[in-house]
Order: structure tokens, then sequence, then C-alpha cells
């Protein structure tokens, strides 16, 4: 299991069920709900706000997760935390920085979502991609491309994708637990 750490009085609160690879960092007020798994060497940071990581989410290596405090966001004087819904897939290498991702969405690998956007359900960014600060992603759209636009409404089979991966990912990280 990875490094948990307290700050100040917070000390992140995990199911039993998460799935926490060696290498993880967890600092602060962090709340991770059942069946969710943070793979090698993501760093989730809640020390100037909160993070909380809904159900069945995969959390895939190298990702950074951080919020932004009072006085310091880029959308304004009011600091925003980190919400991410139930049966969300945060590809490899992804930066989260104080933004709200909704139920059953995919965040490519490498993307960038900044601070205070919104992505809605069932959106799929694309990896690589920058999300600027204040944007909002409407449910079933992908979005890609640096600064990140949208490009067209996602397909039947992606809307497959985008809801099934959670459970490949789980069960993966089942495997992983067994060892």
């Amino acid at each position: 299991m990875g490094k948990i750490i307290k700050y100040k009085d917070k000390l992140p609160k995990i199911d039993q069920t998460v799935f926490i690879a060696e290498g993880v960092v967890l600092v602060g007020d962090i709340e991770i709900a059942e069946k969710s798994n943070i793979w090698y060497n993501t760093v989730i940071r809640a020390d100037v706000n909160f993070v909380r990581i809904g159900k069945k989410c995969n959390i895939q290596d190298g990702t950074v997760i951080h919020v932004s405090s009072y006085g310091f966001s880029a959308k304004g004087k009011k600091g925003s935390p980190t919400i991410i819904s139930d049966n969300v897939t945060i590809g490899h290498n992804a930066t989260i920085h104080a933004c709200e991702i909704g139920n059953n969405s995919l965040i490519g690998m490498g993307s960038v979502i900044l601070d205070q956007s919104k992505i809605e359900e069932f959106a799929f960014i694309a990896a690589g991609a920058l999300i600027t600060p204040g944007t909002l992603v409407k449910s079933k759209e992908l979005w890609a491309g640096n600064p990140g636009r949208f490009v067209r409404k996602i397909s039947d089979t992606e809307e497959k994708l985008l809801f099934n991966t959670p459970d490949v990912y789980y069960n993966l990280s089942q495997e992983f637990l067994k060892k």
C-alpha cells in the first residue's frame, strides 16, 4: 500500500475495498469510495481543500490530483476542491486540478483538467487534451487538443467503453490484491 499522510487534522478516509498500489501518496482531506483503485506513483494532495473520489473509479499510474485554495484559483477568488464522481477512469499521467468530473467519464492519458472546469457524465477527454480553467464539457461529448475543444458527440461504442473500463480495472485490482 502507498503512503497515507495526515495534514493538520485531516487523514485520508479510504474504503476497505479500495486498491492502493505501491508508490501512491495520499495527503490530507481525501475520501475514496468502495471498489476504486489508485495505481502506481499517483499523488493525491488535499491540503488546502478537499478531494472526493466516488465508487469504482480507476486512477491510473502517475496521475496527480490537487485542489486550489482561496486566492489561488485560476478563475476567481474562490478556491475549489476536486470531485470525481462514480465509475470514472483517469488515464496514466493525467493532472486533475480543482475541478469536477461526472459519472462514467474518461479522462485520457496525459490530459490536464484545470481549475473550476466541469466535466459532465459520459464525457470523453482525449489523451493529451488541456481543458482550460472554467470550461464546461457537456454530457456525451468528446473533447481533444490544446486547448481542448469540442470534437463531436461520443458513439454508442465509446459510451460502452466509458461505462465498462472501470470494471476492467476493478477486476485487475482484485488480481493484484490476491498476490
